[in-house]
C-alpha cells in the first residue's frame, strides 16, 4: 500500500484533473489505485454504491480508476448553504449545519472519519491517491487541518505540488507555497507539476532550471493546455461551449446564489446543437427556446433572490410566449405552490409560496433522499438514469403526470397539462444519450444529432492519462506509488 497526495499553489491549480489522470494512468497499467479526498467543500455531489454522496470529482476520479464510488473517497463533504455555514457530511450522511466556528471545533471528530476512510482505503488498495483542498498554504486554516499538509504529516505521505502556468505567476505560486510551509512539510513536497502550458517547453526551461535550483525539489513535468478538455468541475461553473452548429436550440440557465450540481449542465454546454447560457444575478434572461431552474442548497433563499431579480415575471412571459420550462431538484421544488421548512433545515424555519406552475406543495425533512434511479421517459420511453439528492418531500395532483416511471417501481417528477413545464428530482438527467435527445426534442430541438456525454468523458479521461505518460517522469511517479518493485526481476 502506498499513499501519494497532490496539493495546488492555489484553487483550480489542477488537483482534480492530474488526480484524475494520474488514477487512469495507473488503472490501464493494472494497478489496484483508488481516490481520496479527506475534506471537499463543493455543492457539486454524486450519489455513492453504498447509499451516501460524495464530491462529485471524487465520482469522476473513481470512473478513472474503474471503480464505483464510495463514501470512503470523501469522508467530509461541506455544502455551503451561506457565507458563514455549511451542511456538515460525514462518510456521506449529513450530520447538521454548522457554521465556520463550531466547525472549527468539530473538525477533530472530522480527522477520526478521514483517518479511519483513508485505513479502509489502504486495505482495499495497492494506491491511494490523494486530493487536497484550496492551498497548504492557507495561514488561517493551519490549525487542525485534515485537508492538506495536517493530512500528509499525520498519515507520513508524499505529497506533489501542481501550479497552473496558465493564470500566470507559477514560479512565484511555487516557491511562496514552500516559503510558508513548515520544514517538515517543505521536506515531504517530493517535487512538482507544472499544468496547463502552451507554447514551446523549450522557454520554459531555464525557468525550470532555476526553480529545480533554487529549491532543491525536481520538477516532475509540464502538462500541456488540452484543447476541447472537458472535466466535471468542483466548484465554479464552466461556462466555455464546444464547437456549435449553425442552427440551435438556446438554454437559459438562471444563477441562483446556493446553485448546486451545475454539472447536470454539462452536457447542455457540451453539446453541438445548443447554445447554453448562464445568466448571473443583475441581468436580464435573454430570449430563449428552454429555461432550466436549477437545484439549489438553500430553496427558500434563492427563490427569493430568482424574485427579486425579477425572474419570475421573465418567466412567466417566455412561457406566455410558448417557450419551455424544466425545474432539476430544488427548481422542481420551486415550481410548486409552496415550500415548507418547519426543520429549519436550510435557514430560518418557515413557509414560503413557490411559483405556482405545477399543483403541489413540498415540505423539507430531516432524512435526505440519496439514490441512484434508472427508468422510462413517461411520454418517450426514452431510457433515462440519474441520481437524487433532497430533503423535500413533495406531493400533489401534479405529480399524478410523472416524468418519468423508474424501475424501481416509483415515478418521478411532474409534467404540467399544457406540456410546457416539467420538474424532476433526479440530477444527471441529459447524460443518458436517449434521455437528452428527448427532453431537448420537447424543447423544441428538431433533427438533432447524436450525443454520448459519457463516451466524452470517457475520451477525455484516456486523453488525461496519454499526457501523464508523455509528459511526466514516470519513472519517479513509479517510486512515489511504491510500484518500483513490480520492475525488479524475478529473482532479485
Amino acid at each position: 500500500m502506498t499513499t501519494l497526495m497532490v496539493q495546488g499553489t492555489t484553487s483550480d491549480a489542477g488537483k482534480s484533473t492530474l488526480v484524475a489522470g494520474l488514477c487512469r494512468w495507473l488503472a490501464r497499467r493494472g494497478i489496484d489505485v483508488a481516490p481520496f479526498k479527506p475534506q471537499n467543500m463543493a455543492l457539486n455531489a454524486a450519489v455513492t454504491a453504498d447509499g451516501g454522496e460524495i464530491g462529485r470529482a471524487q465520482a469522476v476520479q473513481a470512473q478513472a480508476c474503474g471503480l464505483a464510488p464510495h463514501t470512503d473517497m470523501n469522508p467530509v463533504l461541506l455544502k455551503p448553504n451561506s457565507d458563514t455555514g455549511a451542511q456538515v457530511i460525514i462518510h456521506g450522511r449529513a450530520v447538521g449545519n454548522m457554521d465556520a466556528k463550531t466547525y472549527q471545533t468539530y473538525k477533530r471528530t472530522a480527522r477520526e472519519a478521514v483517518l479511519a476512510s483513508h485505513r479502509r482505503l489502504c486495505a482495499r488498495h495497492r494506491v491511494v491517491l490523494v486530493e487536497g483542498a484550496g492551498s497548504p498554504a492557507e495561514i488561517n486554516l493551519r490549525a487542525d487541518d485534515i485537508a492538506n499538509m495536517g493530512f500528509a504529516e499525520a498519515v507520513d505521505c508524499p505529497v506533489i505540488l501542481v501550479a497552473d502556468i496558465d493564470r500566470g505567476g507559477v514560479f512565484a505560486h511555487l516557491v511562496g507555497t514552500l516559503a510558508l510551509l513548515s520544514e517538515t512539510e517543505r521536506g515531504r513536497v517530493a517535487g512538482f507539476v507544472i499544468n496547463r502550458f502552451r507554447g514551446d517547453l523549450a522557454l520554459l526551461k531555464p525557468g525550470l532550471d532555476w526553480l529545480e535550483a533554487h529549491t532543491g525539489k525536481p520538477v516532475l513535468g509540464v502538462l500541456p493546455y488540452l484543447m476541447d478538455f472537458h472535466l466535471e468541475a468542483e466548484d465554479a461553473i464552466d461556462t466555455r461551449q464546444a464547437r456549435k452548429a449553425e442552427h440551435l436550440l438556446r438554454v437559459v440557465v438562471p444563477v441562483l446564489p446556493r446553485i448546486s450540481n451545475h454539472t447536470d449542465f454539462d452536457p447542455l454546454r457540451l453539446h453541438p446543437q445548443v447554445d447554453l447560457c448562464f445568466v448571473r444575478p443583475g441581468a436580464a434572461l435573454p430570449p430563449a427556446d428552454l429555461i432550466v431552474l436549477p437545484g439549489s442548497k438553500s430553496v427558500r433563499a434563492d427563490l427569493a433572490q430568482l424574485r427579486a431579480a425579477g425572474w419570475d415575471d421573465a418567466i412567466a412571459r417566455h412561457l406566455r410566449y410558448g417557450g419551455k420550462l424544466l425545474g432539476i431538484c430544488g427548481g422542481f421544488q420551486m415550481l410548486g405552490q409552496r415550500i415548507a421548512d418547519p426543520l429549519g433545515l436550510e435557514g430560518e424555519p418557515g413557509t414560503c409560496e413557490g411559483l405556482g406552475w405545477l399543483p403541489m406543495s413540498t415540505e423539507l425533512r430531516a432524512d435526505k433522499q440519496l439514490r441512484t434511479v434508472a427508468g422510462r421517459l413517461a411520454w418517450d420511453d426514452a431510457a433515462i438514469e440519474g441520481y437524487e439528492i433532497h430533503a423535500g418531500v413533495s406531493k400533489g395532483p401534479a405529480l399524478d403526470r410523472p416524468l418519468a416511471r423508474l424501475s424501481s417501481g416509483r415515478c418521478d417528477g411532474a409534467l404540467s397539462e399544457d406540456g410546457q413545464v416539467i420538474g424532476t428530482y433526479l440530477h444527471g438527467l441529459f447524460e443518458a444519450p436517449s434521455a437528452c435527445a428527448a427532453l431537448l426534442r420537447w424543447a423544441g430541438l428538431h433533427a438533432d444529432e447524436p450525443f454520448d456525454y459519457r463516451a466524452l468523458r470517457e475520451r477525455d479521461l484516456e486523453r488525461l492519462a496519454d499526457a501523464v505518460a508523455n509528459h511526466l517522469d514516470v519513472a519517479r511517479l513509479d517510486a512515489l506509488c511504491g510500484l518500483e518493485s513490480d520492475k525488479r526481476p524475478a529473482d532479485a
